[in-house]
């Protein structure tokens, strides 16, 4: 095996790799949604799902698809903040 044949499979393993951690938060942050919408989830951490969600579906990143590092980092920061979202009180509505 000649060096570029072995770069380019390492750079594979690297892109499937980041990959897998990208999916792996997507579900992370599909689960944390499920559990705080039933808690009541304000409307603003929504938009924050779904924009992480967007960017990582979408083909338009501000790096190339096969570097994941920008989609995790979206991933993490909407679950971050999904996470730090309070539940509405009980029989309030937003405005």
């Amino acid at each position: 095996m000649d060096t570029t044949t072995t770069l380019l499979v390492i750079a594979a393993v690297v892109a499937a790799g980041l990959l897998a951690v990208a999916v792996g938060l997507l579900v992370r942050l599909v689960r944390a949604r499920r559990t705080l919408r039933r808690a009541g989830l304000p409307t603003g951490p929504r938009w924050v799902f779904w924009g992480a969600v967007a960017y990582l579906v979408l083909p338009t990143d501000a790096l190339p698809d096969p570097v994941y590092l920008d989609d995790i980092g979206v991933l993490l920061l909407a679950l971050r903040s999904l996470r730090a979202a309070r539940p509405l009180p009980r029989g309030t509505t937003e405005p």
